[in-house]
């Protein structure tokens, strides 16, 4: 397995992390994505630690704490070679002071977490989402609290706005706090929008992009084709409501092209769309899910190879769109691009 550095951090983590959002499922979001047991889950860690895919994320909201739990009872007896990611931030009840950044609801989230996980320490902990009613001082000093008493120990964002992030990342700098190594962002085939903003600033500030659903919600598994109905049995069911919409005409357009790749590499289509993703700047990990042993197999069959120049371009042209203002003239008038060339494009 590829070890890449996160961010500008010392850690490095593996190019494919193992999302357990698959583990206890329940609810109609988390129940749609898998219902995995703590055996099977102890069956899951097994072929990821032997094929080097050592970090696995889960989150407080993901079935209501199960999926911490169930992980933390399949890595028993062998913590020391996982890296544990974790997020809160996201409601976990009723109260007023039962979400968000604030000291009492990110002290009570990690120490639940520990709990729940059955360890002592977190690797990587990211805020689930940017609070808004809470100052990024408050904050940044309960993180670099829980990093100095020893229980997590790397920190990190998750589904940002630029200015949010670089808010965040520029009062670290002056208060001298840790700076987020990570930002876990919804990056795919189908969702490029990670690229117009989030992605120079990552490259300009050194922060690690780690990639959730970077099968877009289920679309790219190569189940859904021109002129057939989202198969049976197909998450998209249950979850479509859930993520960004992506037009019909689109995702077929991108999959026709997976589809001939597919064809002259011997791949299947995931393991393109994976391959696709891990060359991409800044992204550090890209976190698969997996239902059954076969998918994840075949997710880890993304590594090992590379699409050459011309079928990454091909992808890059079935798969762009017009960026919005004020990005659009960056990709269209040659005296913007001049000044500030696409990250993408100079990679």
């Amino acid at each position: 397995m590829e070890h890449r550095r996160l961010g500008r951090s010392g850690l490095h983590v593996p190019a494919l992390s193992f999302g357990a959002g698959t583990f206890g499922g329940s609810g109609p979001l988390f129940g749609a994505w898998g219902d995995t047991g703590v055996d099977g889950a102890r069956r899951m860690v097994d072929i990821a630690l032997d094929a080097g895919m050592s970090m696995f994320d889960t989150a407080d909201v993901y079935s209501d704490g199960a999926s911490e739990e169930v992980l933390g009872a399949a890595l028993k007896g062998r913590r020391d070679r996982a890296l544990i990611s974790t997020k809160a931030g996201l409601p976990v009840g009723e109260d007023a002071n039962a979400a968000g950044a604030s000291r009492h609801h990110l002290t009570r989230a990690v120490e639940a977490a520990l709990r729940r996980l059955g360890t002592d320490y977190i690797d990587l902990f990211q805020l689930h989402a940017f609070d808004a009613r809470t100052p990024v001082e408050e904050t940044l000093s309960v993180l670099d609290d829980l990093v100095r008493a020893g229980k997590i120990r790397y920190t990190g964002a998750s589904n940002y706005a630029g200015w949010q992030l670089q808010k965040s990342l520029d009062a670290a700098d002056r208060l001298g706090r840790p700076r987020f190594a990570a930002h876990q962002v919804y990056y795919s085939l189908v969702g490029r929008d990670y690229e117009w903003e989030l992605m120079p600033l990552g490259v300009d500030q050194g922060v690690g992009a780690v990639v959730w659903s970077p099968l877009g919600w289920g679309r790219l598994t190569g189940k859904i084709r021109r002129g057939g109905p989202v198969p049976e049995g197909s998450r998209l069911h249950e979850t479509a409501r859930f993520g960004p919409p992506v037009e019909d005409e689109a995702l077929y357009r991108i999959v026709d092209v997976l589809d001939e790749v597919a064809a002259e590499t011997g791949r299947t289509v995931p393991q393109i769309a994976l391959n696709w993703l891990l060359r991409r700047p800044t992204v550090s990990s890209v976190i698969v899910g997996a239902r059954d042993e076969h998918q994840l197999r075949q997710n880890l069959g993304a590594l090992g190879w590379e699409l050459d120049a011309a079928q990454v371009a091909r992808l890059d042209r079935a798969s762009a769109k017009t960026a919005p203002y004020p990005y659009y003239p960056y990709e269209r008038q040659e005296g913007f691009a001049r000044v500030n060339p696409p990250v993408v494009a100079a990679a």
